[in-house]
């Protein structure tokens, strides 16, 4: 269960550790201006109650040889909640899929996929993406280049 209000602290505490996940208890507590033993029990309850889903490392992609991200924007043939279940659950097994968000209007979802190059990607459409449950179209941007990729959200 979630507390209601985040005071200032807990705010303060959650936009360190959105910045640097792995900033030290000591440097977090004195960020925040308290000590450490109370720090550590306030990050313990902003995980217990889901404010903090996790901490992960953020990849340089082309370093692990993915130099190519493509949004696909796909369609389905249906809009039932099985259509919707199957295509996310086999959507949930392609690891080159980073995202995949239902979106309002004409398109069904939006995914942020990664390939090693455009060929890469044409191989995943193909196999992948169009064969994908209930599949009717898919339409593919590819991203020239990124001038912001911020994960996380605004803290106040």
């Amino acid at each position: 269960m979630r507390r209601a209000k985040l005071d200032k602290i807990d705010r303060k505490i959650l936009k360190c550790l959105q910045e640097d996940g792995r900033m030290s208890n000591v440097n977090l507590a004195k960020e925040a201006g308290i000590s450490a033993p109370p720090c550590l029990r306030r990050v313990r309850s902003l995980e217990d109650n889901g404010f903090i889903k996790g901490y992960n490392a953020q990849i340089d992609a082309p370093s692990m040889g993915y130099t190519v991200t493509i949004f696909a924007l796909v369609t389905l043939k249906g809009q039932s909640a099985t259509d919707k279940e199957e295509f996310e659950n086999y959507i949930n097994g392609l690891d080159e899929v980073r995202e995949c968000h239902s979106i309002a209007g004409d398109l069904d979802y939006l995914m942020k996929v990664v390939a090693h190059d455009w060929t890469d990607y044409q191989r995943i459409l193909k196999d992948e993406l169009t064969s994908a449950p209930h599949v009717q179209s898919v339409k593919s941007c590819l991203s020239m280049s990124s001038s912001k990729m911020e994960a996380g959200v605004p803290i106040e």
